[in-house]
């Protein structure tokens, strides 16, 4: 066994001491990334990855942030890219969003009273409406592509198939937990813990990446690239993305910040039924959605015209909300 003193070292055996990082409350370690612009910032932005990815898939919308004078930062979630924990595993959904949050704190330490936005991607885009829902005056605006509100697995994929049967038996045993004992257990929660406690680890297969753009080239580097995670979605994971899909609904109705929401049409992850669902369901008065027909899931890396205009938007719509003297304002 190595010595309590050796270096603390990445999935991929990189020494954390060499990399920028930061420790989480379980004392996990993260991956960090950091694009600073040339100049003062004039705001903060960080960048939440989707399930299985990682930050490092974020560098060509960085790199445009970075040059609206934005410092752009992200980590890897726990589990995730260069980051610790087993791959895709976490114990609460609400570890990413505690996580996000410190990082939002140790940013803002050095850069005090600069405006705090959120971009988040699919998974990214729930932790990200969490983490605005905890802290209902604390971020200037959120920007999200694609999140998971509704999930839509309609990929033609065991991941489809055992999800819908993992759903199945959620609502199956909820229905039986509500008859049993309606006094002790709220809907849904005690099916749950049974399945994750009984079938942790059970794999409900891997998600097809051809359903993630119509681009191929961007298909074929997503297949490329090692710090994608390429186990099968395990049952105690979808557990918890089921959980991120009841907290998000709840959260909802809290939402009082701007934001931007870019989604596909033919998003066979996160349904677009969930874009709609978020922009009826939100306080907020400064709200934004854009629909691309026939777009899939990771509109940043689709067909180029699809992905100008995500660039474009978000380009935007940043610019607006940063333009008065670094204030975040509504148009």
């Amino acid at each position: 066994m190595p010595e309590a003193s050796s270096p603390r070292r990445t999935p991929q055996n990189v020494p954390y001491q060499d990399l920028p990082h930061l420790v989480n409350a379980d004392g996990q370690y993260l991956f960090c990334r950091y694009w600073k612009p040339s100049g003062t910032p004039k705001a903060l932005i960080f960048v939440s990855h989707g399930a299985g990815e990682h930050c490092g898939r974020y560098d060509e919308l960085a790199q445009m942030l970075r040059g609206l004078n934005l410092l752009v930062f992200a980590h890897d979630h726990v589990g995730h890219g260069q980051s610790e924990g087993e791959r895709m595993v976490v114990s609460d959904f609400q570890v990413f969003v505690r996580d996000v949050l410190q990082h939002v704190d140790t940013v803002q330490k050095d850069h005090p009273g600069l405006p705090v936005f959120l971009l988040g991607h699919s998974m990214g885009g729930a932790i990200s409406i969490l983490a605005a829902a905890e802290r209902p005056a604390h971020f200037a605006g959120m920007v999200l592509i694609s999140p998971l509100v509704v999930a839509n697995p309609e990929s033609a994929t065991t991941f489809k198939e055992n999800w819908m049967t993992l759903k199945s038996f959620v609502e199956k045993a909820t229905q039986m937990t509500k008859a049993w004992i309606p006094y002790v257990f709220q809907l849904g929660v005690l099916a749950a813990k049974v399945l994750n406690l009984v079938l942790p680890n059970m794999s409900l297969g891997p998600i097809d990446s051809s359903v993630l753009s119509r681009n191929k080239s961007e298909v074929d580097l997503y297949d490329s690239d090692p710090l994608i995670c390429r186990a099968g979605v395990k049952v105690c994971f979808g557990i918890q993305l089921l959980n991120a899909v009841s907290r998000v609904e709840r959260a909802m109705p809290r939402l009082t910040l701007p934001f931007l929401l870019l989604q596909g049409s033919a998003d066979r992850l996160c349904d677009s039924k969930g874009a709609y669902l978020l922009m009826d369901s939100s306080q907020s008065q400064d709200k934004t959605l854009k629909i691309y027909e026939g777009a899939y899931h990771v509109l940043h890396k689709e067909l180029p015209e699809v992905t100008n205009s995500v660039f474009h938007e978000i380009n935007m719509w940043v610019s607006h909300r940063t333009a008065a003297a670094g204030v975040g304002c509504p148009p």
